[in-house]
């Protein structure tokens, strides 16, 4: 990994620039033309695949599975049968890790839970809060499964009272999702499945298809097309955010553990080629240490060819002179995910100011947030923790606001009002409070 000792070089590193959707992997471009034939950019591939699924519905979801998953779909939807016979097939130690994750995702959201002001309304103004009718959860897959994704998204939507869930997710090969997946969904209270990825599934979820229910909001992490897809289909559609690739920041000083630091930066790597684990440390005998460690410990991991590649293209040692400027980099950067591997570091949790979850001390490690800790996984990235929060119960409801006031009340605003509208032009606004006005002198 690369080491960098220089404040500023530090900051120059660290300095977010808009993420480029034209600037792909090679292979993502070689895969691209292989498909269409030509040579075309993500965002057009992507809007020529909208474009189908809302002008074709089905059939446009059967042929782009086939020609981007190399899939041939008999069936869109997963039938209760397959969820039913998914339990057979995931070990029972699995299902109960997964039934523990779900207690505790479930019940760190209920905490969350907003309740209608109607009942308590001050001054005759209220609000009323209503779970969405329909989401529909989006859920990466096809090389891999991610059980533990469809309980960070479609937990916190049930938990909201959300009224009907739509999981849509990429088949593997033989047309099947994955039994994990579905053993997942019938924990998290999914209502349908479909077996549905990439840009053709959110484009699905947005505008619906003869056998997919158009939804009022999309949810849930994805790769680059879906990610585009999902900035595409916004406005048709509501969306949680738009996901970049994963990100870590390890703030460590000489207490740290060298093997736990290069642990959590590994598992951070593994992710993605494009995931980001950058490691800043007062102490440069633990950048030294730590980077040796990283060696090390790769040797023998299943996707290390993914780990190293990530290392070596966006992993970073940083050193800094002291605390201040570490913490000042972090809140520069704005991570998804902070890890706080310091002497005393729950006293630095109000110093951070940017950040989508801070994990405190060597105990707290991003894996257990990534799992079963109970807040959803679902993050803000790409420096959006500046603006945006975490997927949460919030994110599944809406507000009405409720106006009912009285004559004292029209008494006492209204003047105010006719004034405002008068002085912006809008004679009928001001007419039309002023008759209110009257009638209540009249009386």
């Amino acid at each position: 990994m690369q080491i960098i000792s220089d404040f500023k070089n530090a900051k120059a590193a660290l300095r977010r620039t808009t993420f480029d959707f034209g600037d792909v992997p090679s292979e993502v471009k070689q895969r691209i033309k292989e498909s269409f034939l030509e040579e075309l950019t993500p965002e057009e591939v992507v809007s020529r695949i909208i474009s189908a699924v809302r002008d074709n519905g089905d059939a446009a979801l059967v042929e782009y599975t086939k020609l981007i998953d190399g899939i041939e779909l008999k069936s869109l939807e997963v039938s209760v049968e397959e969820r039913r016979n998914a339990y057979g097939k995931v070990d029972k130690e699995l299902i109960a890790a997964l039934n523990t994750a779900a207690e505790q995702v479930r019940s760190f959201h209920q905490v969350q839970l907003r309740h209608s002001y109607k009942e308590f309304m001050e001054g005759g103004v209220g609000q009323i809060v209503r779970p969405l009718e329909r989401v529909g959860i989006y859920i990466p897959g096809g090389t891999a499964s991610y059980p533990s994704t469809v309980l960070m998204t479609a937990i916190p939507a049930r938990v909201a009272g959300v009224g009907e869930i739509i999981l849509t997710t990429p088949p593997k090969e033989g047309g099947e999702v994955p039994p994990s997946t579905l053993v997942a969904a019938d924990i998290a209270g999914v209502d349908r499945i479909f077996k549905v990825g990439g840009a053709q599934g959110i484009a699905a979820l947005a505008y619906g298809t003869q056998s997919i229910p158009k939804v009022d909001k999309v949810c849930g992490p994805g790769g680059l097309f879906v990610t585009i897809a999902k900035r595409m289909v916004f406005g048709a559609v509501a969306i949680d955010s738009l996901a970049g690739p994963t990100e870590t920041i390890i703030l460590a000083d000489d207490f740290a553990s060298k093997t736990l630091c290069a642990a959590d930066l590994l598992a951070q790597a593994e992710h993605d080629v494009m995931a980001s684990a950058i490691l800043i440390t007062t102490s440069p005998n633990l950048a030294q240490e730590v980077n040796r460690e990283v060696t090390r410990q790769i040797e023998g991991l299943e996707r290390a060819h993914v780990t190293l590649r990530s290392l070596d293209e966006r992993g970073l040692i940083i050193v800094v002179a002291d605390i201040q400027q570490a913490i000042d980099l972090v809140n520069s950067y704005a991570p998804e995910h902070l890890s706080l591997m310091v002497r005393d570091a729950s006293s630095y949790i109000e110093k951070i100011h940017h950040a989508g979850a801070i994990f405190v001390g060597e105990n707290s490690t991003e894996v257990l947030g990534d799992y079963v800790a109970g807040p959803s996984h679902v993050m803000p990235t790409m420096g959006s923790a500046r603006f945006s929060s975490p997927l949460g119960v919030g994110d599944f409801l809406k507000i009405t606001s409720v106006v009912s006031l009285s004559d004292e009340d029209v008494e006492v605003l209204g003047p105010a009002a006719v004034k405002i509208a008068t002085a912006e032009g809008l004679t009928a606004h001001a007419r039309a409070m002023a008759l209110r006005l009257k009638k209540g002198r009249a009386q």
